[in-house]
């Protein structure tokens, strides 16, 4: 099996690992119930609707009760 002749400096390595780890934006859609933009895949924090269904009381809804 190959084993590196020399050791690989920190710089070397963190330079070649640079480019894995950079973050993308994220995926941000518009809430069906509501219209407002809301990360994909969660609940939305306006309405707290998440697949057309209520899961989060919101402070209006919490001040009315």
């Amino acid at each position: 099996m190959a084993v590196p002749k020399k050791r690989t400096s920190k710089a070397r390595k963190h330079s070649r690992r640079s480019s894995v780890w950079k973050l993308a934006l994220p995926g941000i859609v518009e809430c069906p119930q509501c219209h407002e933009p809301k990360l994909a895949h969660r609940v939305c924090k306006s309405c707290g609707y998440y697949d057309g269904k209520q899961v989060v009381k919101t402070e209006d809804e919490k001040k009315k009760a």
